[in-house]
């Protein structure tokens, strides 16, 4: 995908319209082109040159976009960092990526200083909203640099991005994507719904630093899109942007649509506007994309599926199909398979790991040769770490994650199914479960569940008696305020099973 010359043609087509909505202040295609071109040339100026790391550490916001869209424009590498990260952090990722430049903003506990003094590659540190530190001004950059095109031709097979990444092992991979693979999620969306330049979109508080955020960014410039954005996830706020801008379109994780439907009031929202409601990151999310239909019936539910290694999404299933527990089907770009433990391939309705090869797939991950040769076939295809399944109409499934499995006196169990039948109960707000230590079976289900009131925890297992197999049915419960979730809003499981390692809480024993 070239950026710089999406900006061109939509900025041609509508200079005047509305690209960005942040905090009621309207941006215009005109003004993101202008100013991403000057930083584009700013960065040229003191030889940042195709594939050069740019580090951008700010909260959602308009300067991002043009960060990002800077950046884009010169044929740079772009390394997002999440705005929770620590120093410490920002400092890792900074080495690890060799970046040259720093996008960012003062933040309490950061000290621009000591990221200077401890990374030899960064040539410039540029600060957003207020000086400081020794750092260029960002005001300054807009206001004396030029916004013509930049002179540089883009190579689509050249590093586009590094996205850090934990996955489910906790430890952060970057993740190197090409210009090319940003064609990818576009493809997939335009493939499977059918949208124009009158869509307004929503981006919620989802962070640029997540695959899922830069997409808005994406499909905003692909069709000249407006849109609406929040520098974090308010779920009242979010619900009135909806009924406000008219919002046809958003996704989201399901811990967000949880929020959402436990606000006091919010079904008194007009969300009539909306034609599509998106969710990814969790199997168990059918059931609360069936209670936020209810504010929203003429909209599309839509379960689909993407990983950061695949330029996510890569899968949706189309408007219309009632089987809103599958992820859908792959985009034309995509190819996907299923397999067993050695390699050979699965049939229809069995179960095995996913294994995806085509436009979206990463080509590596940064300077890990090590951990990429684990995912990455010679031939080109990732294995995924999800248990997937195809029904005869090819629709995907995902049944959990193969790190997620626990394994009860050599039965195994998904916790992700285990979730799904909790999170059926009436007084269950969320759930996770993950596997503990038990001296018979080796380990067995334990559920954290936050309530919207007390439990009898005997009536609760004989709800799942009659949706579980006896082994799959957690044999301790533990009730808590909330769960522990990373920045994007998924359930942090690694998180979870450090508090269980550490907890003197006690547990009710099931069996």
């Amino acid at each position: 995908m070239n950026i710089k010359e999406l900006l061109i043609k939509q900025t041609n087509a509508c200079p005047d319209k509305t690209a960005i909505i942040f905090n009621d202040r309207e941006i215009s295609f005109m003004r993101v082109k202008d100013d991403s071109f000057k930083l584009a040339n700013y960065f040229l100026s003191f030889g940042i040159k195709k594939e050069d790391k740019v580090a951008v550490f700010l909260s959602n916001s308009p300067e991002t976009v043009i960060s990002f869209l800077g950046t884009f424009s010169i044929g740079a590498c772009l390394v997002p960092l999440d705005f929770m990260l620590t120093e410490e952090e920002i400092v890792h990722f900074i080495n690890h990526s060799q970046a040259k430049v720093l996008v960012t903003q003062i933040k309490k506990g950061v000290s621009l200083s000591g990221i200077r003094s401890k990374c030899d590659s960064l040539e410039k540190i540029i600060v957003c909203y207020e000086n400081g530190e020794g750092g260029c001004y960002w005001q300054d950059i807009l206001e004396n640099n030029s916004g013509a095109v930049p002179n540089v031709a883009i190579d689509e097979e050249c590093s586009s991005s590094i996205f850090y990444t934990s996955g489910s092992t906790g430890h952060p991979k970057g993740v190197r994507l090409t210009y090319k693979n940003f064609d990818a999620p576009i493809n997939c969306i335009t493939h499977h719904l059918s949208l124009s330049n009158d869509d307004m979109l929503l981006c919620g508080g989802l962070p640029f630093s997540h695959l899922g955020g830069l997409d808005y960014i994406l499909l905003m410039l692909y069709f000249a899109q407006t849109l609406v954005l929040m520098s974090k996830f308010h779920p009242l706020e979010f619900l009135k942007n909806i009924e406000k801008h008219k919002i046809t379109l958003f996704w989201t994780v399901p811990p967000m649509y949880i929020v959402v439907l436990s606000l006091k009031g919010y079904d008194k929202v007009d969300l009539s506007s909306l034609k599509y409601a998106v969710v990814f990151g969790a199997p168990s999310s059918p059931i609360l994309l069936r209670r936020f239909h209810q504010l929203c019936p003429n909209a599309h539910l839509i379960n689909g599926w993407g990983m950061t290694e695949t330029s996510a999404p890569n899968c949706f299933l189309p408007p219309g199909i009632e089987k809103i527990d599958s992820v859908g089907k792959f985009s034309p770009g995509m190819t996907a398979k299923i397999v067993d433990d050695e390699g050979n391939t699965r049939g229809v309705n069995q179960e095995g790991e996913l294994w995806v090869r085509g436009e979206g797939v990463m080509k590596e991950y940064y300077n890990a040769p090590e951990l990429t040769a684990e995912v990455l076939t010679s031939d080109g295809w990732l294995k995924t770490g999800d248990v997937a399944r195809f029904d005869d109409e090819g629709l995907c499934y995902i049944v959990g994650r193969k790190k997620d499995m626990i394994k009860v006196a050599g039965e195994v169990v998904f916790s992700s199914e285990v979730e799904e039948k909790i999170m059926r109960y009436p007084q269950v707000t969320e759930a996770a479960v993950i596997g503990v230590f038990d001296k018979l079976r080796g380990e067995v289900p334990k559920a954290f569940i936050v309530a919207k009131e007390e439990i009898d925890v005997g009536q609760l297992k004989d709800f799942l008696k009659e949706k579980l197999t006896h082994f799959k049915i957690p044999h301790h419960f533990e009730f808590v305020i909330e769960l522990p979730k990373n920045r994007v809003g998924k359930i942090d499981k690694q998180r979870l099973k450090q508090i269980q390692a550490t907890s003197n809480k006690s547990q009710v024993s099931g069996f």
